[in-house]
């Protein structure tokens, strides 16, 4: 079988061919879909260019047809200025045959300054007649170089209650006596342009006319008309179009600001030159604007059209891949089952070798060859591989149980003779102390020396007992004493605290002895320089012994009493994950050839089962990096 987190190659040949197939088509849907944008945006550059050219075409043939019907009015009203009382039915009937933009005429009389006929009340709608021809008794030669033109004044339309149109202008003509003398001045107010409405699909555009101070004139919101670009959030964009226009080009721009929303706008413009009089031409930059949703309006259906035509081409992919990929890893897979399942094999079986490519029938001829040789070899290999295991497992038990039941008394005894030795000592009476201390662990040696040849009786369930009346407080100060040496070398804090009313308790000394020095060994081992290991001792009940953890989940009663022997420590702690390790015999928490701590994993084994022989057990709690406490629960009597 396949181990987690691996593939088949049937599997992984269809993700490659996919992973390098369906990227290709997606890339190249997506330049046909680029492709079919950028060509849909070209085409609006051009309409909404060609748009606003047509715009300031019609904006200029519509000022000179205004400029030529107000000369013309002019002229015929000439004639009656000796005919006050029918001058305002004059002013009411040219505009009525005045284009329809028109939506106000005034005749305003020069010498009094006066509005004598109006068709939108007596406020002038022309300031400053008076500067627009300063030479009263000039001659006029071309009628219409005399019409002033000038976009209407905000401030004027607001003391009319006239509404804002888009364009609005005022076309001015002076109106001559008989005498060359300059009697009147006719006015119109004209809205020259109306906004359009933008249709999806539609590259007219709306219309936006800037003046070339950079007024606008028109724009689709009415509160922007007489507003400066400079104000507009896409104002250096406009000012950079209307700096083109002006220079004469015609181009295309997009804009990002020209709504609220912030929606992309295509531009279109193109400059037209309007005479504002005789002296005074000024250029307008009209701009023919166009959401891009406008322009883009058909890509939607290209878009269909490629999702549908992807769909089908990744369909058609998949399961060109799927056959493809099925008849190339068939061969494969065969030989693969063959392999796993050649323990099952007839002797008879061979390899599968009827494939159309060479190269796997010489694999599955190699593969037979080589499934003979390991056969061959297979039975000579489980022959020595038996024996190799059966003297390592008795070199293994025999090291283990020896080097780590050895290791404390020699140890103490090594530290005493160096003390001596080293001069250590402060007087003759330390010195005895510290041989008196090695001449105890050399005797505690010899004992554990003959354990060692008791152990195949404890395994064959053959070990016996010696109870006796033993001193708890002698006891615990005499295991203190064996691991005092190699905690004062780690700065260790050793400390005991015995119940005063524990006395002595019928108990195998010689191996409580052992189960408690391999518990304070183990502690002083796994406890960093500075901590603590403390030996405590009292009697305790069997509810008591229910709360802590142990290896046995033997049945106990809450009311047997128990001599509780406790090692704790600041030490490393063990993992939860290791528990389950801690009294196996010859087992180490950390089996590896780099551990920091040295043992052979036989120490709590052997503890265990000394309790287990006095009838009591062993538990435990510990934590990484909060330390560990042991607790021996040996059953006595009532005192």
């Amino acid at each position: 079988m396949a181990k987690p987190r691996q593939s088949s190659f049937r599997r992984i040949l269809f993700s490659r061919i996919l992973l390098l197939s369906i990227p290709v088509l997606i890339a190249g849907e997506y330049v046909v879909y680029r492709k079919a944008r950028s060509g849909l945006l070209e085409t609006a550059r051009q309409n909404l260019t060609e748009s606003a050219v047509r715009k300031g075409e019609t904006i200029r043939d519509l000022t000179e047809a205004l400029r030529s019907n107000l000369v013309t009015a002019s002229e015929v009203l000439s004639t009656q200025l000796d005919q006050p009382q029918e001058t305002q039915e004059f002013v009411r009937r040219m505009a009525r045959w005045l284009p329809r933009g028109v939506q106000c005429v005034q005749l305003t009389n020069m010498q009094t300054g006066q509005v004598e006929a109006s068709t939108c009340g007596q406020q002038p709608i022309t300031q400053g007649l008076d500067s627009l021809w300063p030479d009263q008794n000039q001659v006029i030669l071309d009628p219409q170089s005399s019409v002033r033109i000038s976009p209407v004044n905000l401030e004027t339309l607001a003391k009319l209650a006239t509404p804002l149109r888009q364009l609005d202008l005022v076309l001015n003509a002076p109106l001559y006596d008989s005498f060359g003398q300059l009697r009147y001045a006719l006015s119109a107010q004209v809205a020259l342009h109306r906004q359009e409405t933008s249709q999806p699909g539609s590259l007219s555009g709306y219309t936006v006319i800037l003046d070339q101070d950079g007024t606008i004139l028109a724009h689709p919101r009415e509160e922007r008309i007489g507003r400066n670009i400079n104000q507009e959030e896409d104002g250096p964009v406009l000012q950079q179009i209307l700096t083109n226009a002006i220079a004469g080009e015609q181009d295309f721009e997009h804009l990002f600001s020209f709504e609220p929303n912030g929606e992309e706008w295509l531009v279109g413009y193109s400059p037209v030159q309007i005479p504002m009089s005789a002296n005074e031409k000024r250029i307008w930059t009209v701009l023919s604007v166009a959401p891009i949703d406008n322009a883009l309006y058909s890509l939607e259906e290209v878009k269909q059209v490629l999702v549908i035509l992807t769909l089908g081409l990744v369909a058609a992919n998949l399961l060109a891949t799927i056959y493809i990929s099925r008849d190339l890893a068939r061969p494969l897979e065969k030989l693969g089952d063959y392999a796993l399942h050649i323990y099952q094999r007839h002797p008879s079986d061979q390899a599968p070798k009827n494939f159309k490519i060479r190269e796997l029938n010489q694999l599955a001829a190699a593969l037979d060859s080589m499934v003979q040789r390991l056969e061959d070899r297979a039975e000579e290999l489980e022959t020595a591989w038996q024996e190799a295991q059966a003297a390592n497992q008795l070199k293994s038990e025999f090291l283990a149980t020896t080097s780590h039941e050895l290791r404390t008394p020699l140890n103490a005894i090594i530290g005493c003779l160096r003390l001596v030795k080293d001069g250590c000592c402060d007087s003759r009476e330390e010195e005895l102390e510290f041989l008196q201390q090695a001449d105890d662990a050399s005797n505690h040696l010899l004992k554990i020396i003959n354990d060692l040849l008791n152990i195949a009786k404890i395994e064959a369930g053959k070990m016996e007992l010696n109870l006796q009346p033993v001193s708890i407080q002698t006891m615990c100060e005499q295991c203190l004493k064996m691991v005092q040496p190699g905690a004062e070398k780690k700065h260790l804090t050793l400390s005991m605290e015995l119940d005063p009313h524990l006395d002595q308790v019928p108990l195998d000394e010689r191996r409580v002895r052992q189960m408690v020095i391999n518990l304070l060994s183990n502690a002083v081992k796994f406890t960093p320089e500075k901590g603590y290991v403390q030996l405590k001792g009292w009697i305790g009940y069997g509810h008591q012994l229910e709360q802590d953890i142990r290896p046995d989940h033997s049945p106990v009663n809450p009311s047997t009493p128990y001599l509780c022997l406790e090692v704790s420590d600041s030490g490393i702690g063990i993992p939860k994950e290791r528990w389950h390790l801690l009294f196996r015999p010859f087992q180490q928490i950390d089996s590896s050839l780099t551990r920091k701590h040295e043992g052979t994993g036989l120490g709590l084994a052997l503890t265990k089962r000394f309790a287990e022989l006095h009838g009591g057990t062993i538990s435990f709690q510990s934590s990484p990096g909060e330390g560990s406490t042991f607790r021996i629960w040996l059953p006595v009597g009532k005192n």
